[in-house]
């Protein structure tokens, strides 16, 4: 394990969640979230971003999938935050397009200590798989937010919404991979801190 490795444990009254992530890694993933497309989509986020990640949730399922999709996604954006440190010699920025078929997506990243997220995926159906579209969206959307870093998402086309959010999710993910990467010593800002 890298010296970029961080344990996550987050417990509420809907959730409990076990994590462990590896910035450095080569793209293992063993996720069990009880919601198999999530897993799916968290499984293509770390594969593609090189990360490795073990993360095992028991959510409230019976309840619906909202509280386990946003719980992990706040424990995965902790992690990033807590294993990026003080971000020194970090790229900091990073964007690519992925595509799936006839889909396209685009992902914007900054590494910047700001939360924000504009997510736009356009789907057409209410759910994929066992996951309610709008969690999936709301999933980036806590990712960004908990991982204190900017995120733009926007799907420029395709007609079939399993293509449109795994583009979106494979184009974060080389997002990711580019703004954590280590290529220097200094903290990439002109105020000297990102926080």
């Amino acid at each position: 394990m890298s010296q970029r490795t961080v344990t996550v444990q987050r417990e509420t009254a809907e959730t409990r969640i076990d994590l462990t992530l590896d910035l450095d890694g080569v793209g293992r993933a063993d996720v069990d979230t009880g919601l198999g497309f999530l897993d799916h989509m968290i499984h293509a986020l770390v594969k593609h971003a090189h990360f490795d990640l073990s993360l095992a949730c028991e959510g409230d399922l019976e309840i619906d999938d909202h509280h386990t999709a946003e719980d992990c996604a706040l424990a995965l954006g902790e992690a990033i935050e807590r294993a990026l440190g003080d971000k020194r010699g970090i790229r900091r920025f990073g964007h690519a397009y992925a595509p799936l078929d006839e889909a396209l997506a685009r992902s914007v990243v900054d590494l910047s200590g700001r939360p924000h997220a504009s997510v736009d995926i356009g789907f057409t159906r209410e759910g994929l798989g066992d996951v309610a579209t709008e969690n999936l969206t709301h999933f980036l959307e806590s990712l960004a937010i908990r991982g204190r870093f900017t995120l733009h998402v926007d799907v420029l086309k395709g007609r079939n919404d399993h293509h449109r959010i795994e583009a979106a999710f494979k184009a974060t993910a080389l997002a990711l991979r580019q703004a954590v990467r280590v290529d220097g010593t200094e903290v990439p800002s002109t105020k000297e801190v990102l926080a």
